[in-house]
């Protein structure tokens, strides 16, 4: 019974579509395949439509007015690199701290200057640099080309950006202010050592002062037995 109907139906292809069996199927097999493709393809761009278009919303929201920080540390500063949603998006160029949240994209996670928020960026701006040992705010050392460029970037954070802080500096102990502290603590040693032997020769000093006047008694005595 099955065999009968399969024959039919190859009769039946054969008839109606002048192709062969095999041929027919693989016509079928192929048209199937390119449905599956084709509407993978949309579907997917639909779906990264739909993600552009909430992506687009969620900036479109209004951003939290900023907060002013006032100084704080580069450990407090670090706390605001984009990682937390709940807290603004800050970063430092040159010890001033401004709220970037506005350009998440740029600075946020998953932005192209990701890096910088968080930190004082001042040497990698000028340097162009993403290397973690340049995001630092110590600007030493830098030529003249890469100071103009870290203004500029100074120019463009002031005019785009709210200042809501600085960064707390450190300012280290010098060798020269230790060194002057040693001499200070060895010429306050000195002084009572030079006191104490002032003191211990004034009695040498008044000794002969006093023997000379106890020969001189002891001479006019002598003259007056003499006599």
């Amino acid at each position: 019974m099955a065999l009968e109907l399969w024959e039919t139906l190859k009769d039946s292809i054969t008839a109606y579509t002048g192709l062969s069996p095999t041929t027919f199927f693989t016509v079928v097999a192929l048209a199937l395949a390119f449905y599956y493709v084709v509407s993978g393809f949309f579907g997917s761009s639909d779906h990264g439509h739909q993600q552009r278009a909430r992506n687009l919303e969620e900036q479109m929201q209004p951003l939290p007015p900023p907060v002013q920080l006032g100084e704080i540390s580069e450990e407090e500063l670090k706390e605001y690199d984009g990682s937390d949603s709940k807290k603004p998006l800050l970063m430092a160029i040159k010890g001033q701290i401004y709220d970037v949240s506005q350009s998440r994209m740029f600075y946020g996670p998953g932005g192209p200057y990701a890096l910088f928020a968080g930190k004082d960026a001042s040497r990698a701006l000028a340097k162009m640099s993403f290397e973690e040992k340049d995001l630092t705010g110590d600007i030493s050392g830098l030529g003249p080309f890469e100071l103009e460029a870290l203004q500029d970037w100074e120019y463009k954070f002031m005019s785009k950006y709210v200042k809501v802080g600085t960064v707390k500096q450190t300012v280290p102990v010098s060798d020269g202010a230790a060194n002057g502290e040693s001499v200070d603590s060895t010429d306050r040693e000195a002084k009572p050592a030079e006191a104490v032997a002032s003191e211990s020769a004034k009695p040498s000093e008044d000794g002969p002062s006093g023997s000379v006047v106890t020969e001189t008694v002891d001479k006019s005595n002598g003259d007056i037995d003499k006599d």
